[in-house]
């Protein structure tokens, strides 16, 4: 298969929202007049999530992979790429109308269900039972 029929295939089965502007904002407005999600915000937190999240990663990818010190310097670096990205995950939070205290409360909860022992095991890991995300 050559690059260009390649091409022709990944458009087909892309949705219409990702491959038509009219398309996607047509569903934006109907998401924004159906419910309370600030739209703007959520595109925006999801968005700067993933890419804050990059640069986080290259920071460590540098110290393990090609000898970047890990130094002061480094680490606050991580730092400030750390609250970038709780930047954007309040962001989420408020587009979504969550109270950031209740989301990191779900994640303990759902962590103990998890983990009944009260520790990391492995087999619990990767043996989740049904519903745990």
């Amino acid at each position: 298969m050559d690059l260009n029929s390649y091409m022709r295939f990944v458009e087909s089965v892309t949705s219409e929202q990702s491959n038509n502007v009219d398309s996607f904002l047509e569903t934006v407005d109907k998401l924004a007049t159906t419910s309370t999600v600030n739209m703007p915000l959520l595109i925006t937190a999801a968005i700067g999530l993933a890419a804050e999240g990059g640069e986080f990663c290259e920071i460590p990818k540098k110290i393990f992979f090609q000898e970047k010190p890990l130094n002061t310097d480094t680490i606050f670096h991580m730092k400030r790429e750390l609250g970038d990205i709780m930047w954007y995950w309040v962001n989420a939070c408020r587009a979504l109308g969550l109270d950031p205290n209740d989301v990191v409360e779900e994640n303990v909860r759902k962590l103990k269900a998890r983990y009944p022992g009260g520790e990391f095991d492995s087999w619990f890991s990767e043996n989740r039972k049904a519903g745990d995300l």
